[in-house]
């Protein structure tokens, strides 16, 4: 089967020690990830969170609380890293990303993904994803929680997810 690497919310914001949102094992996922878009080739999508015009809702209280966060998409802060230039991204203005875009671009393949962060927006993807009926692989060692328990928690909560959901390694999955 056809597999489409999305590798979530590699941006800025979660990179940069002094942000609200730094991911401490951010640097870490780096040389897996990109051993993955080597191996994947073509087939990689990127993602971003960005903020939306005017927040509506529980997303109003959000930005309330992460202010700084508020910010039109082309802001240095929701920039791809530059380890990556990829020439597009799928943006969401939630933490799951399985959303048109992604679905049509997918299309009947498997998705593999990794990014950050495992307990958030990675968590969210994959289960929106094994709900519309793709197969999910999730690569642990390519992905960083906001902290370690966390991510074991997230990766925990998506194994209880198979056969929809698959966790693996780099090694794994590439090997």
């Amino acid at each position: 089967m056809k597999r489409i690497l999305a590798v979530i919310d590699l941006q800025n914001v979660f990179a940069d020690l002094a942000s609200p949102w730094f991911t401490p094992r951010f640097a870490e996922v780096i040389p897996p990830i990109h051993r993955l878009v080597t191996a994947f080739g073509d087939d990689v999508v990127f993602t971003r969170f960005v903020a939306p015009t005017r927040p509506e809702g529980a997303w109003r209280r959000y930005y309330e609380q992460w202010p700084f966060a508020h910010q039109p998409p082309d802001a240095p802060l929701y920039q791809v890293v530059g380890a990556f230039n990829p020439p597009s991204t799928v943006d969401a203005t939630t933490f799951g990303k399985w959303n048109a875009r992604m679905a049509t671009r997918v299309g009947g393949a498997g998705l593999v993904l990794a990014g950050v962060s495992t307990d958030c927006c990675v968590l969210s993807t994959a289960l929106a994803a094994a709900d519309a009926g793709v197969s999910v692989t999730v690569v642990s060692d390519a992905c960083a929680g906001v902290d370690d328990e966390s991510h074991t928690k997230a990766l925990d909560i998506l194994r209880l997810y198979a056969p929809l959901v698959n966790v693996t390694t780099t090694a794994e999955l590439l090997g």
